[in-house]
């Protein structure tokens, strides 16, 4: 098998970790009608996945950073296809969140370890799009993970869902231990010397971008389900399809941000995207506000989604740049500041759907991005500043 062959392979696994994480937001409402709890409390599901995959992921990292990467993505494998078997086969809202926790901490190494091995095995010149491939697994999980479990849960109950990614997941363990290469990881670092980074100004900054970017996006996407239906006004008929839109854009947007990133540049890519992404969310809030009309809401949702994952491989490609020794460790520490941007937006949007409203979340998310267009103007002038001298323009 080729390495672009591998990509794939690794792009389709983390489908299965992403589907993991973002499907509580297509089932929020079946999980608090069946648990008896609130729509907010059922949203903290995500909260609970996303800041014990980045708290963690880096940990556990250290911890393994001397483990062949084919070997240490197969365990990590095992720990997230264990946590699925629990969520099916427990019961009770503190069962569900316990194997959320061991479910988390298999996926947080997963794709780090995944975007790790895709970077080193790519095809010289084609780095980006390598990291992209592998994103766009994981924002795949959005165009058919989503919607399949919102029809699943309908049937079957949502359970059955994790029941689903269980098997899918052993099956990937046997085919990822047989046809992937062996790569060592990077030098080891201990955990003190990683946090270390956030020391530079180049990397907060490149990890600032990251929180506003995907906190304000999370604000917004983590109650989408209850934001369609009761906001918007959709029927439940049009859910899973307009989800499964949503999803597409998502996969597409994920792909031309690799290319863009690689052709037109990072900074170019980002600015462009995230100011996209604020003008999506600013008209889908307007058109609900004055009309329930259901096509230029899709429209709008497939603008917004578009925008929004453009950034995340050019992200990836950013942190990695910055050092690009270290590769592994700067993918680490966008994914974890991924993680909590994405607790930090969910809790937010609970907080905003309790004490104002759930039509504010797009607002609120608006702003998120807005800030971190600046950090990305700040840290452009940064980086070019510092590189004039050896005659570069950080791009």
């Amino acid at each position: 098998m080729s390495n672009t062959w591998r990509v794939y392979l690794l792009a389709l696994v983390t489908f299965l970790v992403g589907t993991s994480e973002y499907v509580i937001s297509g089932i929020l409402d079946k999980i608090s009608n069946t648990m008896g709890i609130s729509v907010t409390s059922a949203g903290q599901l995500v909260t609970i996945f996303s800041l014990v995959y980045a708290i963690g992921t880096p940990i556990l990292m250290a911890l393994t950073a001397k483990v062949e990467r084919q070997k240490l993505l197969v365990w990590a494998m095992g720990a997230f296809v264990i946590g699925n078997i629990l969520s099916f086969v427990l019961s009770g809202y503190a069962s569900f969140l316990a194997a959320r926790v061991i479910m988390a901490l298999g996926a947080g190494m997963v794709v780090v370890t995944a975007l790790d091995i895709a970077a080193k095995i790519a095809v010289p010149g084609k780095q980006a799009s390598a990291i992209a491939t592998v994103v766009m697994g994981f924002t795949a999980s959005l165009i058919i993970g989503v919607p399949l479990g919102r029809i699943v849960a309908a049937q079957f109950g949502w359970q059955s869902v994790f029941g689903i990614l269980a098997l899918a997941g052993l099956v990937a363990m046997f085919i990822l231990y047989a046809i992937l290469p062996r790569v060592q990881g990077d030098k080891p670092m201990p955990l003190s010397k990683q946090l270390a980074f956030l020391k530079n100004g180049n990397v907060a900054l490149g990890l600032t971008i990251t929180f506003f970017w995907l906190g304000g996006y999370s604000v917004a996407y983590t109650y989408i389900s209850p934001y369609l239906l009761d906001v918007a006004g959709l029927k439940e008929g049009m859910l899973s399809g307009v989800l499964l839109a949503f999803g597409i854009a998502s996969l597409v947007g994920s792909k031309f941000g690799g290319f863009s990133a690689d052709k037109w540049g990072v900074f170019p890519t980002l600015s462009g995207g995230m100011l996209l992404h604020v003008i999506a969310l600013l008209l889908l809030s307007l058109t609900v506000t004055y009309t329930h009309s259901w096509l230029p809401i899709v429209i709008l949702l497939i603008l917004w989604s578009f925008s929004a994952w453009s950034s995340g491989p050019t992200q990836q490609v950013n942190l990695v740049r910055i050092e690009p020794n270290y590769s592994g460790i700067m993918l680490s520490l966008n994914q974890s500041m991924m993680q909590l941007s994405m607790a930090a937006g969910a809790a937010i949007g609970g907080v905003i759907v309790d004490r104002v409203s759930l039509s504010s979340i797009t607002w609120a998310g608006m702003v998120g991005v807005a800030i971190a267009i600046v950090v990305v103007s700040f840290l452009r002038m940064r980086m070019s500043a510092g590189s004039q001298g050896a005659g570069q323009y950080p791009g």
